[in-house]
């Protein structure tokens, strides 16, 4: 097998063509816990001291390294590992088998209850909202305008009729979130885990980085913090500071909760 390899967007950066498809359905972001029990390719790779993140490409596997190591002491180990991945004959990513007939019969509740109760309410507010994908208990909606204001109304009426929802989301949620493996992105998480959510844990808050686009960091504050008067002076002049202090290539901290006023503060520098 002759691998190739093509130059990231940064320095950390280097994408892997093995010549043969790796992933139809990438780009897919793999971690490392994830990689264990469904991405035998990832798991090979993430044995390599030093890789951070992986993201599998229909033709490529693309590899993100610490800072303090180079390309020329991973490579050989990363060849090793591909060529021993594709040697065994298993696929890059076992795909989760779809639910079953109860999770239909489950969607399908679900689906009805929007179009008889829930949307005709919510649109008449000037909101709307539809359904999205259902995956183990945890339901995810497409939500626009009124209906973020409405969500608890929504999440009692819905675990009332249907019991086995644990959870409903919002469909973002659900989506692949690549710039949460990114430098960036570990740098922000690392940040906020050992020095920022320890401090507001007395107040009973925790921030979550979100996603990590282009020069913006996108966070969700919860539990005490959440729809708290003092939210958007904490990410200001704490959380947003410390962020962009840390990360100088992020430029604006963006609050994404909802705070049930139907607003999302967030800071953007003047």
């Amino acid at each position: 097998m002759f691998i190739q390899t093509k130059a990231g967007e940064t320095a950390t950066e280097l994408e892997f063509y093995p010549g043969t498809a790796v992933y139809e359905a990438g780009p897919l972001v793999v971690s490392k816990e994830e990689a264990a029990e469904r991405s035998p390719l990832a798991a090979q790779l993430y044995k390599v001291k030093g890789i951070v993140s992986i993201t599998l490409l229909e033709d490529a596997v693309r590899i993100i390294r610490k800072d303090d190591v180079d390309w020329d002491t991973l490579r050989t180990e990363i060849f090793a590992a591909i060529m021993t991945h594709f040697e065994s004959g298993e696929p890059a990513y076992h795909e989760e088998e779809k639910g079953g007939e109860f999770d239909e019969e489950i969607i399908a509740q679900v689906k009805d209850l929007l179009e008889t109760r829930i949307v005709p309410a919510v649109t008449q507010s000037g909101g709307d909202v539809a359904f999205h994908s259902y995956d183990k208990g945890i339901l995810y909606l497409k939500m626009q305008g009124s209906a973020f204001t409405m969500l608890n109304g929504m999440t009692n009426m819905l675990r009332h009729y249907i019991p086995e929802i644990t959870a409903i989301r919002d469909h973002r949620e659900s989506l692949p979130r690549p710039g949460l493996q990114s430098a960036e992105g570990i740098a922000i998480r690392e940040l906020l885990q050992d020095r920022i959510n320890p401090s507001i844990a007395a107040h009973g808050g925790y921030i979550s980085l979100m996603d990590v686009q282009d020069s913006k960091a996108f966070v969700k504050l919860e539990g005490g913090c959440q729809g708290c008067g003092m939210a958007d002076v904490t990410l200001k002049q704490g959380v947003a500071k410390e962020i962009m202090e840390l990360v100088p290539a992020i430029t604006e901290v963006l609050d994404v909760t909802d705070h049930a006023g139907g607003t999302n503060p967030y800071y953007q520098p003047s």
